[in-house]
């Protein structure tokens, strides 16, 4: 059970000051029937909230997926530069508070970005024990030898000691491919092609665990809800 005012603050339905005035109001339905005590206790996995002619249902955990466009970076919130977030809001207004973005990608990358409040599906797909693969569409300053793939699918030196872990690269000539890592380090895919002497260019997220881009049904910029199912 929670109170009546706290839900709708986490349903993003205004502040605790606006839900209550709302509330005073009779503005929002519980369960159909005007409920004017912001202290009521409800349950929050069964009740329906009505307001605006809208109905909002409680879920303990969203997901959504962004392809990031280029120019904002991957953060919560930033004084000088427009953030994923800010992105995220404009296109879901009505989404929860207190969601973040899992793992980082630059702020000239786009591509496939998870946004979540689940704090332990965020840890399990960035711990680095876990294994989940990341893959790249890359563009680059010119083509790779076949040494080159070799030393990116062994691991290369990108100036932290050890080599990275074993990649795979999908290659057919020209200055494109695709590269699958599991770790995150710090600009990892430029930093291992710059290692084999080539300069990445342009930069893509395809895939992220078990999530795809589409970029047919996800255009740049664009955000989709998506199932728990996904993930589990």
């Amino acid at each position: 059970m929670i109170r009546l005012d706290k839900l709708l603050v986490e349903l993003n339905i205004g502040t605790r000051s606006e839900v209550k005035a709302l509330l005073k109001k009779g503005l929002i339905l519980v369960d159909g029937q005007k409920t004017l005590k912001p202290e009521t206790k409800v349950d929050e996995n069964s009740v329906v909230i009505s307001y605006q002619g809208k109905e909002y249902t409680y879920e303990k955990f969203s997901y959504y997926v962004m392809n990031k466009p280029k120019g904002v970076i991957t953060a919560t919130e930033d004084a000088k530069d427009e953030t994923v977030m800010d992105v995220f809001y404009s296109k879901c207004p009505d989404a929860p508070k207190g969601l973040a973005p899992v793992g980082r990608l630059d702020k000239d990358t786009t591509g496939l970005l998870l946004i979540t409040n689940d704090g332990q599906l965020a840890h399990d797909l960035l711990s680095p024990k876990k294994h989940v693969d990341k893959t790249y569409y890359v563009t680059l300053d010119g083509e790779l030898t076949k040494e080159n793939v070799d030393e990116l699918e062994m691991g290369v030196h990108i100036g932290e000691g050890e080599l990275t872990a074993p990649a795979t690269v999908k290659y057919s000539g020209g200055n494109t491919c695709y590269i699958t890592i599991h770790e995150g380090k710090f600009h990892q895919v430029k930093r291992m092609f710059f290692s084999v002497g080539r300069e990445v260019l342009e930069l893509k997220r395809t895939a992220f665990g078990p999530l795809v881009l589409n970029e047919e049904e996800l255009p740049l910029g664009h955000v989709n809800k998506l199932k728990c199912e996904s993930f589990y």
